[in-house]
């Protein structure tokens, strides 16, 4: 009996051994893993979908019609609502980038795309090989081509316990198979240095580069040109934002370089566009009054100068101008069901050259994400922009451009897209009729595993303006993503 006992007892403590050793393995896997983190240079983590809108907001107002183009540049500063940010000091203030393959982790489905480690950055690249086809057509006649495009994407984000540190970039190649039409590459690349002072007070620092080939519907592009101008767009900025009880007050200043490359006319000669190149820098203010963490009105003010490398164009003007607005709005972060920034206000710019008039809109900008249920996203985006003129005597016309984007999880793996577009180009009677220029497309991505997907994408565009023949543009395409 006693030696029962004592086997018993054995056991017993053995049992009472392995537990522990089991609590306190499963209590270590619940902290953070620094040393894995160190170790795994060469593993991958889960990445966060990548936005299709703009990662970078321009300093002025000169900015494309895509989701998310008419962001303000200060929603960036503000708290995004991640519950990964908390402000106290000697806590961690950022959501780690996802688990590291083979170190398990709950959240996402198994097709999810990984990314790869670099020390305390995380690397999510990828990309897309397709082919496409269009058709243009206006009044009675018609061109088409076929093309190929090769892109590029990626993302670096820190993962530091303070600060953070995003950098985005994507291009598109696009080379024709047969056909003529003009080719359309485009490259993006944006950098945002977020500084957490202290618990109040955050500091933005940004830089970026963007290069995009003029359009032949813009008012100033080369009439008759084979090939339109390219543009380089080179571009920083700064601000920073403070809590003062209620109050949340925000101060930046931005910059924009933009130097026009040269049109190839139809005989094969290259018209110079030098006389468009410029700099412009904007100072912007903002208070807003805190209602509720989730909603702020704000009041916003902003002073702008741009200037050319040349005093006065080839046509003899002084297209140096200087730009004043201001605009109310609000921001709204509900989390994950519906978040964004909307402001209503007046713009006018005053251009040095006394023969050019000066020229105000109403504006409206900014965009909002709602996502009515899980799997369902729906982004709105509006603009207001005053662009100036290449043509004799005119300082230039308004812009308003209004999009929307919605994205539906069909299945777990396969999601539906839909898009819309509308632009309107507020011309002065000397250049023509207004200008209007609608846009939709559909499209599908398959997940076919967590490294490979299938898109699908249609497009139309129609341009249309009074005594002019409407312009309508049909695309598709098929293509595959490879990302990591």
């Amino acid at each position: 009996m006693a030696r029962l006992s004592r086997s018993l007892a054995g056991l017993l403590l053995a049992g009472t051994m392995l537990a522990s050793a089991a609590a306190a393995q499963e209590q270590l896997s619940a902290e953070p893993d620094v040393l894995a983190d160190q170790a795994a240079t060469s593993a991958f983590a889960t990445p966060v979908a990548a936005d299709d809108g703009a990662a970078f907001a321009a300093p002025d107002d000169r900015r494309d019609p895509l989701p998310g183009a008419g962001q303000d540049p200060f929603a960036a500063d503000a708290d995004d609502g991640d519950p990964g940010r908390v402000g106290r000091e000697g806590l961690r203030l950022n959501m780690r980038e996802g688990p590291v393959e083979g170190r398990g982790g709950s959240g996402g489905s198994g097709d999810e795309a990984l990314g790869v480690r670099l020390g305390t950055f995380v690397l999510k690249p990828s990309i897309s090989q397709g082919i496409s086809t269009e058709r243009t057509a206006s009044g009675g006649t018609s061109t088409s081509r076929s093309f190929s495009q090769t892109g590029l994407r990626g993302s670096l984000v820190s993962d530091w316990s303070r600060h953070q540190l995003s950098i985005e970039a994507d291009g598109v190649y696009e080379r024709n198979i047969s056909g003529s039409g003009e080719t359309e590459p485009s490259a993006r690349i944006g950098a945002d240095l977020r500084l957490d002072l202290a618990d109040d007070t955050i500091a933005n620092l940004r830089a970026g580069y963007d290069f995009k080939r003029e359009s032949s519907s813009d008012p100033n592009a080369v009439t008759g040109a084979t090939v339109q101008s390219g543009v380089h767009g080179f571009e920083g900025g700064a601000s920073v934002m403070r809590d003062f009880g209620l109050i949340r007050g925000t101060v930046g200043i931005g910059l924009r370089r933009e130097i026009f490359g040269s049109a190839t006319l139809a005989d094969g000669s290259e018209l110079s566009l030098s006389d468009r190149d410029n700099v412009a820098g904007t100072l912007t203010a903002r208070v807003g009054y805190e209602l509720s963490p989730a909603l702020i009105p704000y009041l916003e003010a902003s002073a702008g100068r741009t200037l050319y490398d040349e005093e006065r164009d080839s046509l003899g003007y002084e297209r140096a101008s200087t730009t004043f607005g201001g605009r109310a709005g609000v921001e709204v972060d509900l989390g994950e069901k519906l978040r964004g920034d909307l402001g209503f206000g007046y713009k006018r710019a005053k251009l040095d050259d006394d023969r050019l008039a000066a020229i105000g809109a109403a504006t409206v900008d900014g965009s909002v994400f709602w996502s009515p249920q899980r799997g369902t996203d729906l982004r709105l985006g509006f603009a207001t922009s005053i662009e100036p003129s290449t043509a004799a005597g005119q300082s230039g016309y308004v812009s308003y451009e209004t999009n929307a984007e919605l994205a539906h999880e069909l299945r777990e793996n396969l999601v539906a897209r839909l898009s819309g577009a509308y632009t309107w180009r507020d011309l002065p009677t000397a250049l023509g009729p207004d200008q209007h220029i609608y846009t939709i497309g559909t499209g599908l991505t398959w997940d076919i595993n967590r490294w490979l997907a299938l898109t699908g994408d249609v497009s139309y565009e129609l341009t249309r303006q009074a005594h002019t023949s409407d312009t309508g543009v049909t695309r598709a395409g098929i293509g595959l993503v490879v990302r990591r």
